[in-house]
């Protein structure tokens, strides 16, 4: 009896082996097709969109050469954007601003309507996205909850937001994704005027938030250490903020300002790959946008691009924008139930584990 289960049992893991080699040598042709093959947009597309991924950076080196992945890093960059936020060009409750039609821009906007939240939600859809636009007419509706005191495991986004009773979120900042345990943050967090985490070692962090006058704030942290940051904390007046990286590189390929001041973000090349994301925005009227997308496969759709993000924002009327953390990552709630949900197979229908969100709390009475 124990030699024929030791027979089948060596059977099912041969089985297994040979299958697991097929999958292996599939992708692997596939990739290897991808990259080698005549379109250089395809092998532009795979190499900018798996480095923004955290756990499959490694499969653009499989076939690609540092070299050449150098190169088609460099070819899809976006451009610098170092202006500084103009506050002026932001009057909150005022100069209403609603979705423009971009085939008659001067063409008055219909009146918005919200609902009992002060929340509208709107689908939105591209040519390689699909995608939930939240838009809040009070921006001071808008905090960062967080599982602080932060521990190895985080907590999924709906747990986050019913932390903080309110009614919707979508994910936050940068953050250690290993295995899913999504506890710990990385640069910065503030939760209601409270520094949670203060650690700005990665490169090119940017600080985004808002400042005690319900501002965004999409802040360039280069170059400060802890003391720096907490003294710019203070004197800016940070009430809640996460971080982002801003990083094109054979390692990473993120980017975080959108839209400054109106004007959208320069592009060379495709300037991103195609993943899911998060973006977070402001309209002249003080109104906070809120977009996530999915990508990755789910829906059949591969991602939004960086230009699919400036352009949606501008679309929605945004002053300032600025990309969050995405991936598997993106996701929205509201009301109780996922808008939009992480693209791994695993968590379709909920959020991964995370330290921190961006929620929006009910109205004040």
């Amino acid at each position: 009896m124990g030699r024929r289960i030791l027979k089948y049992f060596l059977r099912f893991l041969l089985v297994l082996l040979v299958t697991a080699f097929i999958l292996v040598g599939t992708v692997y042709g596939m990739i290897y097709k991808m990259c080698n093959g005549p379109s250089k947009a395809a092998k532009a597309t795979f190499i900018t969109t798996i480095l923004e991924t955290g756990q499959l950076k490694f499969l653009a080196s499989w076939v690609c050469s540092k070299e050449e992945i150098e190169e088609v890093v460099n070819s899809n960059k976006m451009g610098e954007m170092n202006t500084d936020i103009d506050k002026t060009l932001i009057q909150i409750g005022k100069n209403q601003n609603s979705k423009k039609d971009p085939k008659n821009p001067d063409k008055p906007a219909k009146e918005e309507v919200f609902d009992e939240n002060g929340v509208r939600i709107e689908e939105v859809s591209g040519r390689t996205f699909y995608g939930k636009m939240m838009i809040i007419k009070d921006p001071s509706q808008v905090i960062v909850g967080t599982t602080y005191p932060f521990g190895e495991y985080g907590k999924n986004l709906d747990e986050i937001v019913s932390k903080y009773n309110a009614v919707g979120g979508v994910n936050g900042g940068l953050y250690q994704s290993d295995a899913n345990k999504g506890g710990r943050p990385y640069g910065v967090v503030v939760s209601q005027g409270q520094i949670q985490h203060n650690s700005p070692s990665q490169r090119g962090l940017y600080l985004i938030g808002f400042d005690q006058e319900n501002l965004l704030v999409i802040k360039d942290l280069q170059g400060m250490n802890a003391a720096a940051v907490k003294a710019y904390i203070e004197e800016a007046h940070i009430r809640d903020a996460v971080t982002f990286q801003e990083e094109a590189s054979d390692v990473n390929n993120h980017f975080v300002p959108l839209v400054i001041n109106g004007e959208g973000r320069e592009l060379k090349g495709q300037g991103s790959g195609s993943n899911p994301r998060t973006a977070i925005g402001q309209r002249a009227d003080g109104a906070i946008l809120l977009f996530v997308t999915d990508g990755r496969g789910a829906g059949g759709h591969l991602g939004a691009t960086a230009s699919d993000l400036i352009s949606v924002m501008l679309e929605y009327g945004a002053i300032n924008a600025a990309n969050l953390d995405g991936g598997s990552s993106s996701s929205m709630v509201y009301n109780g139930k996922y808008e939009m949900t992480s693209v791994t197979f695993y968590y379709a229908h909920s959020s991964w584990r995370l330290p921190d969100a961006m929620v929006v709390l009910p109205p004040s009475k």
